[in-house]
């Protein structure tokens, strides 16, 4: 059984949740899955399918990175790195500078010229 047969019933509920943004790939037998969901209750959902699949989570095989949910917000976006990507590209999408970016995000990014994909990042807002 591949690594995605294993999570399928994962991926459905994220395409099921309205997950945006969602990406998934597998990197050798590790299955990662990305997105931003639109509420706490849909995140929660994804986290309650994992746990059910995999309850002690020690296969080690799945890296689920689930932004959104906050209700309460005002904080912005987040973004999750895919290839290519720079933090200018990243803050033009989003109407931002890539300065922006990287204060709202020092603890993330040591150095903006060295970013990688699946790295999120927290958007401040305009």
């Amino acid at each position: 059984m591949s690594t995605r047969d294993k999570y399928q019933s994962l991926i459905d509920l994220a395409n099921g949740s309205g997950i945006s943004n969602l990406e998934v790939r597998e990197d050798g037998d590790v299955l990662h899955v990305s997105g931003t969901a639109s509420g706490e209750a849909a995140k929660q959902k994804l986290w309650n399918e994992a746990n059910r699949i995999d309850p002690d989570m020690r296969s080690g095989d799945l890296v689920l990175n689930i932004g959104g949910g906050d209700s309460g917000g005002g904080e912005g976006d987040t973004y999750t790195v895919k290839s290519g990507d720079t933090l200018g590209k990243i803050g033009k999408q989003f109407g931002v500078s890539w300065q922006d970016i990287q204060a709202a995000n020092k603890d993330e990014i040591k150095d903006p010229d060295k970013i990688f994909p699946g790295q999120t990042f927290r958007i401040p807002r305009k």
